[in-house]
């Protein structure tokens, strides 16, 4: 089984443009590679399998940055297109310097090491890091994805496998899950669980930031202080959000041996008015089922998610 602890680091100014750097490289072969993808199948009707090794003659600035990195921008393109045939998700697209992504490299040859205070990572040597909890020994380190924020914070999400025997449990208590617009859920025995009402105030808060926002002179000073504002929040926002989606799911999965959720199509629901848009995107409930399966499946307890006419909520 694998487990991700997530980390906040602190790199010194050199540290931090060699990450830049390297993501900025990394969205260039993404780009690259998914419109030479596009091309070759306009011309041939057939799939292309491009490697990062191919563009590093024509693009030598590649050769300056971590190589395995390159490798699993190559491997998550490869996936993408896989789940896009499969029709579990949309074409992948092009990546835009406005958007937060982050960078994934193995370990190989002991290249990246946890010391205490400190991360060692490939090209980058020891990064200062702030590790808030403890890792069992038992565990395996596989890779690390370094990702910076749009408030200027780096983090380091870092992969370990573990072995884990799971025994299916017998199925003695459940319950069923309703997704709701007016709250977060509805149970099978009629209690409605609301969202925490000091998310609510904060987005609040969020739309009177977009209104002063909307009256500022894009490029100026007030604006991109207006925007460092709004980015802040929002980072607040989803921290609040996934400290409650996560304190809620383990509640459950500690509880029930079964839970049922309603089947969802949540794009199709957003699409049918801009309330429904609104109140999808803020609480996260795709998330919250994301949570549920892995918290029960390490457990050997069950999810079943029922077809979205089914009322698991009264059954």
């Amino acid at each position: 089984m694998n487990k991700a602890f997530k980390f906040r680091i602190y790199p010194n100014p050199t540290q931090q443009t060699l990450i830049h750097m390297t993501l900025g490289h990394n969205r260039f072969l993404w780009n690259k590679m998914l419109e030479d993808k596009q091309k070759h199948y306009e011309l041939n009707k057939t799939h292309l399998y491009n490697r990062p090794a191919q563009y590093k003659d024509t693009y030598p600035f590649l050769k300056d940055i971590d190589s395995l990195s390159l490798s699993n921008t190559q491997l998550n393109l490869e996936k993408a297109f896989r789940m896009f045939f499969k029709r579990k998700q949309d074409l992948p697209k092009f990546h835009s310097k406005k958007q937060d992504y982050g960078y994934t490299t193995n370990l190989v040859n002991n290249n990246i090491v946890l010391l205490k205070g400190y991360i060692k990572l490939p090209k980058l040597g020891d990064v200062k890091i702030k590790q808030h909890r403890v890792i069992p020994s038992e565990m395996t380190l596989k890779s690390v994805t370094v990702s910076k924020t749009s408030t200027g914070k780096y983090y380091v999400s870092i992969l370990y496998e573990y072995k884990k025997e799971i025994k299916k449990q017998e199925i003695k208590t459940s319950i069923g899950l309703d997704f709701s617009l007016n709250h977060f859920y509805v149970d099978d025995q009629g209690f409605k669980l609301d969202y925490p009402k000091d998310i609510q105030t904060d987005y609040s808060k969020l739309r009177i930031l977009q209104r002063s926002l909307s009256r500022r002179i894009k490029g100026s000073s007030n604006y991109n202080k207006k925007v460092l504002d709004i980015a802040l929040l929002h980072e607040r926002i989803r921290h609040k959000r996934d400290d409650f989606i996560h304190k809620l799911s383990y509640a459950i999965t500690k509880r029930y041996d079964l839970v049922s959720v309603e089947g969802l199509n949540l794009i199709e629901m957003s699409q049918t008015s801009p309330y429904y848009a609104k109140q999808v995107s803020r609480f996260g409930w795709t998330r919250f089922v994301s949570f549920l399966k892995y918290k029960l499946e390490t457990q050997g307890k069950t999810l079943m998610v029922m077809d979205k006419w089914y009322p698991s909520s009264k059954t």
